[in-house]
């Protein structure tokens, strides 16, 4: 049997976007990994580049490592297989490293991101797949542009000065062109990559 925990951030996501952004798509992507059970998610992460703006709260990467890593000894004493979903990029290295640390102690733990693509932080991407899974809670009247440059780039200033510094909105991208379609496809596409993903672990044929 398989525990999928959603692992998600609470941290701004410019004026238009839930501060739950990150934990609302990895819950619903969990959710549609018929097959597994569903934890409930792990709300707080890694942050601290969203310090500054109203409402973000942020645990940094020691503490969400050792919070994944207790996590998994406890669920590992119940289920055979534990995965972490995270949607929230800050959260890579502390998932990663936990993961490794588990997989080094004999449990049989795994990570999975997807990758979307598209831009990086609260625009035309997490937007389309807010209005798609919760269209009252985004609010596209405030919805605009924010730092459209390529996220590579950006990396070393955002990692040094954090996002404000790029992006006085907290947006990285543009949502202004989002639309709950292309959030469907979206969500689609990475529900497939999640499901092959656990196939090719496990070996468990999930249901479509």
């Amino acid at each position: 049997m398989l525990l999928a925990v959603p692992v998600g951030s609470t941290e701004q996501h410019g004026p238009h976007l839930p501060l739950t952004t990150d934990t609302d798509i990895a819950v619903a992507l969990v959710a549609r990994l018929t097959g597994a059970v569903a934890a409930p998610p792990l709300c707080f992460g890694s942050s601290g580049e969203h310090a500054g703006f109203p409402g973000t709260l942020s645990i940094g990467r020691e503490v969400t490592q050792l919070v994944l890593i207790e996590l998994g000894r406890s669920a590992s004493e119940s289920y055979p297989h534990v995965l972490f979903v995270s949607t929230h990029g800050g959260n890579a290295a502390p998932v990663g490293r936990a993961v490794e640390y588990l997989r080094f102690e004999g449990r049989d733990v795994r990570a999975w991101s997807p990758r979307f693509g598209g831009d990086a932080h609260a625009g035309r991407t997490e937007t389309s797949m807010m209005l798609a899974l919760a269209p009252s809670r985004v609010r596209m009247e405030l919805a605009e542009p924010g730092c459209t440059e390529d996220i590579g780039a950006l990396m070393p200033r955002l990692t040094r000065e954090g996002v404000r510094a790029v992006s006085p909105n907290g947006i990285l991208g543009d949502p202004t062109g989002a639309t709950a379609a292309e959030g469907r496809e979206l969500l689609e596409r990475a529900t497939a990559e999640l499901r092959a993903f656990v196939r090719g672990w496990i070996g468990a044929e999930l249901a479509a």
